[in-house]
């Protein structure tokens, strides 16, 4: 079968798209033909390499996948061969405490496909068969790929972290994003109004047409001084903030006296400035948020399902375009997801 791999870290030169064995499904595993594969900033930082990250290579990236089960394995039960499924891409022990109360997401073996392990950037796709669900029948398999990661990020960190009620006002950074897409959406969902941020006023555009109620431009307004004027100068009563580095300081003055900032990323970097006076003295509560929980998924494709959700695709690119996709998001050329078709 043919994949999107690496063999080591580095720059785009070392994404290749190779050929590697087809997978066999041993006990409690599945294998997809994969039908779509959508491109997360996470591809580029696992491309990249970290401390403490440790691959066995090559390593397929993806964790964003629709596809056919073509295989099951030994034990396998409630997935046939024929099904149409959205992946889920978190990955707990299945055993642990944590897990066994549906929190996998907080489990110390805790992974996420495409990154600790190989993902489904390729033709096909090993996994075990309980991280596949059902596809929502009025979502095409390009759709569906641009739903896991980023929805379930932003379910977990606004609903679960956050705990977003009805009334209260929202900042969502970079609302071009595939994250912040989802943000925008599912902190209207719950009642709440939207200040959307992003780069461009084509994006912002957009952003309006998803439901949000403001939109700042960050490139030419200052956030803050409009968070202000748009609140009242109160502030906001969450803000969600994956950009990191460019944004943070930024992000702690626009919460208001109380609020809760909910950290999910850090695009332009993790070891921003933090004045402790506005944390304590306004007392802020500044949230981390990793991935979701399979029930957490479970919610997000039945209100997609039923429209209230939408996932939005950017552009389709040939598997072979990977390096270009990747490009693309580093450029922040693209609104929701860019997605890849085997």
């Amino acid at each position: 079968m043919k994949a999107i791999a690496i063999r080591e870290h580095g720059g785009p030169e070392v994404v290749k798209l190779v050929e590697l064995p087809d997978p066999t499904p041993g006990p409690g595993q599945v294998v997809l033909v994969v039908k779509a594969a959508a491109l997360n900033h996470l591809d580029i930082w696992v491309r990249k390499g970290w401390q403490g990250l440790k691959l066995a290579f090559p390593h397929v990236l993806g964790s964003d996948v629709a596809g056919v089960v073509e295989a099951v394995g030994p034990g396998v039960e409630g997935v046939k061969a024929g099904d149409a499924v959205v992946v889920n891409p978190s990955l707990g022990c299945g055993h642990c405490e944590r897990c066994l109360a549906g929190h996998e997401n907080l489990c110390r073996r805790f992974a996420i496909l495409g990154e600790h392990v190989s993902g489904g950037m390729a033709e096909k796709f090993l996994l075990p068969a309980r991280n596949v669900l059902p596809k929502p029948e009025n979502l095409s398999f390009v759709e569906a790929a641009a739903v896991p990661l980023t929805f379930m990020t932003a379910w977990h960190a606004l609903v679960a972290r956050a705990q977003v009620r009805l009334g209260e006002t929202v900042l969502v950074h970079a609302a071009g994003s595939g994250v912040g897409v989802a943000a925008v959406q599912i902190a209207k969902l719950h009642g709440a109004r939207v200040i959307a941020t992003a780069g461009s006023d084509e994006k912002l555009r957009r952003a309006k047409e998803l439901g949000a109620d403001e939109v700042v431009n960050y490139e030419t307004q200052d956030f803050v001084q409009e968070v202000r004027r748009l609140t009242d100068r109160r502030g906001v009563e969450v803000v969600f903030e994956h950009v990191g580095k460019k944004t943070w300081e930024k992000s702690i003055l626009s919460a208001g006296i109380g609020g809760r900032i909910v950290t999910v990323g850090a695009t332009t970097g993790y070891d921003p400035l933090t004045d402790l006076r506005h944390v304590f003295f306004r007392q802020l509560s500044i949230l981390g948020s990793t991935m979701g929980t399979a029930a957490e998924l479970v919610q997000v494709l039945r209100f997609v399902g039923e429209g209230k959700l939408r996932p939005v695709v950017d552009r389709t690119l040939a598997l072979a375009d990977a390096v270009k996709g990747q490009a693309l998001l580093s450029e922040r050329a693209q609104f929701g997801k860019i997605v890849l078709e085997p």
